[in-house]
């Protein structure tokens, strides 16, 4: 029984410490349990700054234990706390936040509940410290928020993104066309090209390329990072230019070619491709008994990978740009900043990109696939041309995308097959369909006799809990059916 009138966002705190308490007590990013109120230096004015900066916010909730007990809390320590939070939402931070408290009974324990509202203006940090003694929540846990992460949010709360930010001075409209490679955008877009320059102009402001000033425009970030002629004339962008690499054999000792390219994304996509494919030797293919010579990744994949780097890469991450690097067994294609989204969830998570303005253009451009069928489209592909799976690694503060060559299934070891077999899953949840047996031999071309080496495939795969039977009350192994283990 509520010991006061239900509030709006007591559903969801209710729901949220239901999940972190089962099956495993666990906390969550966005519900942090307490015993009692801290005294501890600054923490608490830390946990407030930390759900304060976490989107939607947060709760703190006291009356539960760090191992998930609910040992509830008196009337004392309740009104107690409530004036300590209070306090600290007022003055122990800047700007000050919003916090509301509700008594709610929970089984048989009566627990206090805080409500820590997003901050309209970010980061929220401790006031009297730099502006970096901010914090967020990860992992459960609450971190100090890094000097990356302060510029963006600051960036978000005055409506600044990446793309939106000025590249250049005031320049005159002949300056403004004779720096972009404006033709490339009529071209990708398939229009015809305007006959005057106020005509492209207005173009170009239409889709926030340039901005208009009091004496003339600004070339935006979005407008230099996609048409620049020469990204050298933009100092704060020559160093997002992407890089090639070419090694010989499996690792970095030695290195047969390295550019670096000059031109904005747009401008110059098409020729990095064709110089990437001229760099890659071909491969025999053979589909429905005919065979094709074609280039060792597929195109579209490999189109697609250089893509995803250059759009969700995080600009605010200085002295850092994507690279393509090429051995003689992969491809691997890294951009800076962490992904949005868990790389185990690249194919069914809904699309999130930091640059939105950034992918949508490219989409419109035609570099990528349509919003959210990019990744699909890769692991596809390499199913198609019988690839290993592609890899997706979080490495400090990038990711890495790896394509790899052609290799049989007996030199496969047991993470190339578990990590194939988990996104041919993947890719079939999302299509409507389950693993069986069956498209595991298809998809490794395992012979029909040759079942049991696609069983040992799955039971590797279900060893590491990536994925798990749509029906668990099923004992037949024959008709069992598979799907990932988020499914």
């Amino acid at each position: 029984m509520y010991m006061e009138k239900q509030k709006q966002w007591e559903p969801r705190a209710l729901e949220l410490l239901k999940r972190s308490l089962e099956p495993l007590p666990q906390e969550l990013n966005e519900i942090d349990w307490k015993v009692n109120f801290s005294e501890k230096g600054n923490r608490p004015a830390k946990h407030l700054s930390a759900l304060a900066n976490y989107s939607e916010g947060g709760f703190l909730v006291f009356g539960v234990s760090d191992e998930g007990k609910k040992r509830g809390i008196d009337t004392k320590s309740c009104r107690d706390i409530v004036q300590k939070i209070g306090n600290l939402a007022r003055e122990g931070l800047e700007p000050p936040i919003v916090v509301d408290t509700s008594v709610v009974e929970v089984g048989k324990s009566n627990l206090l509940f805080v409500f820590i509202k997003e901050s309209e203006t970010k980061p929220v940090h401790l006031r009297g410290n730099s502006i970096y003694e901010s914090y967020t929540r990860s992992a459960g846990q609450t971190r100090k928020l890094t000097k990356q992460e302060v510029a963006r949010m600051i960036s978000s709360s005055t409506g600044l993104t990446f793309e939106t930010k000025l590249a250049s001075g005031s320049l005159l409209k002949e300056e403004v066309v004779a720096k972009l490679d404006f033709s490339i955008y009529f071209d990708l877009l398939k229009k015809p090209l305007p006959s005057s320059t106020d005509s492209i102009i207005e173009i170009l402001l239409a889709d926030k390329l340039i901005k208009r000033a009091s004496d003339g425009f600004y070339i935006t970030n979005l407008g230099a990072i996609l048409l620049a002629k020469e990204l050298d004339d933009f100092e704060e962008l020559k160093r997002r230019s992407i890089r090639l690499i070419q090694y010989r054999g499996k690792d970095r000792l030695e290195r047969l070619k390295e550019i670096t390219g000059h031109k904005g994304y747009a401008a110059g996509f098409v020729s990095l491709i064709n110089y990437i494919n001229a760099l890659l030797p071909s491969n025999e293919f053979i589909k429905e008994s005919l065979r094709n010579e074609v280039k060792l990744y597929p195109n579209l994949s490999l189109r697609e990978l250089i893509a995803n780097a250059l759009i969700h890469q995080d600009f605010e991450i200085v002295g850092s740009s994507p690279v393509v690097e090429i051995f003689e067994d992969r491809i691997e294609v890294r951009n800076p900043g962490r992904p949005l989204v868990r790389t185990e969830r690249f194919l069914d998570h809904p699309p999130r990109s930091r640059n939105e303005q950034l992918a949508s253009l490219m989409r419109r451009f035609g570099m990528c696939e349509e919003s959210g069928t990019g990744i699909d489209k890769i692991v596809s592909q390499c199913e198609v041309y019988q690839l290993p799976a592609p890899n997706f690694v979080v490495e400090d503060d990038h990711l890495i995308a790896t394509l790899y060559a052609p290799r049989t299934l007996t030199k496969m070891d047991r993470a190339d097959r578990i990590r194939a077999c988990y996104l041919h899953a993947c890719l079939r949840y999302v299509s409507k369909e389950v693993v069986t047996n069956a498209s595991i031999r298809t998809r490794f071309k395992i012979s029909k006799t040759n079942y049991p080496l696609a069983s040992k495939i799955l039971s590797e795969t279900l060893e590491a809990k990536l994925i798990k039977q749509r029906d668990p009350s099923n004992k037949s192994r024959k008709h069992a059916q598979y799907v990932p283990h988020w499914a």
